[in-house]
């Protein structure tokens, strides 16, 4: 399936039925008196989370949606039946937008959370609703309230806790399909990933964390090279982030920290409150590495990139240094989602 993460739609909820004027007409029923009924409501336009989507594909192609517009009231006192609704699935982690003033209207974080982005029109009344003690036989009814009308742009943020970020070709698809069941698509050219691809990572039963595998950044990411930009947003809900680094490049002339400092740079202009995100540093490939350099080359390369967070050793092909680093990542994703929940009250009863 075609990922896409951004779409806009124009969304239009029912008109309410008008009301009905209508006299009662039956046999030695001189003054019947009024029996027009009221007009039905339009439908609603509602936004559902789905947990079984992952992209925004299908509005790209359904742009315009319409809810059906409500009854007319009739006579003999029958009020018109509801417009249908409409049910718009979204993935889970969509931004509803306001196309034109770019407010921010609605989120959907939760699964099956259910929202109302766009309400029907009431139904007007007849002219029963019109009838006193003064006026036996009204002839006045009202119109349907109009239902609301907008112009939506949508905006999908994936939702993982781990967001993995490196250049073209660090190994990142290679970690994502190690640790967890993901199958990205893998080879040795540059921007082999296309969009961002999810892997849930199971450390043991009921304990698992979702990983976000980007497409590379390169330098001038943030003024729009590569196809890394694109998808910097997706780790703006990130706990953590995993520096990837190839630590055996093809090319002798490439510089692996400059590389890396790179990277960092591009993060620190597209936004600082991602370059503030917890970062720990992944030198990958190391099976490539004779195993009597590897010590040397890696404290050296910690030592010129002036990396102060932890570091971990891996290889995503052989899978060596993976466990410990699952862990660990389990053991910070965990501690952040028990600081972010609220005290909970005790009794002091049973304190």
């Amino acid at each position: 399936m075609k990922f896409v993460d951004e779409a806009f739609i124009d969304i239009a909820a029912g008109d309410g039925g008008n009301g009905c004027v209508s006299f009662r007409h039956e046999k030695y029923k001189e003054f019947g008196g009024p029996n027009g009924g009221d007009g039905g409501r339009g439908g609603h336009v509602f936004a559902v989370a789905d947990v079984n989507l992952n992209t925004l594909v299908d509005f790209r192609y359904s742009r315009r949606h319409e809810a059906k517009r409500g009854q007319h009231g009739m006579g003999s006192d029958m009020f018109g039946a509801a417009g249908d609704d409409i049910v718009l699935k979204m993935p889970v982690g969509t931004i509803i937008t306001d196309a034109e003033t770019g407010e921010v209207l609605y989120e959907l974080l939760v699964p099956g959370e259910v929202i109302t982005i766009a309400k029907g029109g009431d139904g007007g009344f007849g002219n029963m609703r019109f009838k006193s003690a003064i006026n036996r036989a009204p002839r006045q009814k009202t119109p349907g309230w109009p239902g609301e009308k907008k112009s939506l742009k949508l905006e999908l943020k994936v939702l993982a806790d781990v967001g993995l970020l490196g250049m073209p070709n660090a190994g990142k698809s290679t970690l994502i399909s190690a640790i967890s069941n993901a199958r990205p698509r893998i080879a040795d050219y540059p921007f082999t990933t296309l969009h961002p691809n999810l892997g849930v990572v199971r450390v043991g039963p009921e304990q698992s964390f979702v990983v976000a595998d980007l497409p590379g950044l390169i330098e001038g990411a943030s003024e729009g090279a590569g196809l890394g930009h694109l998808f910097l947003r997706h780790l703006q809900r990130t706990r953590l982030l995993l520096h990837v680094v190839d630590l055996a490049p093809f090319d002798d002339s490439v510089d692996p920290v400059a590389q890396a400092k790179a990277i960092v740079g591009e993060l620190k202009k597209y936004d600082a409150g991602l370059y503030e995100k917890p970062r720990w540093l992944v030198l990958n490939k190391l099976d490539m590495v004779p195993g009597d350099e590897r010590a040397a080359r890696v404290k050296d390369f910690v030592k010129r990139l002036r990396f102060k967070g932890p570091v971990f050793e891996i290889s995503a092909l052989t899978r060596e240094g993976c466990e410990p680093l699952v862990q660990a990542i389990y053991q910070h994703v965990k501690a952040q989602q028990v600081a972010e929940q609220p005290p909970a009250d005790i009794d002091p009863r049973f304190a």
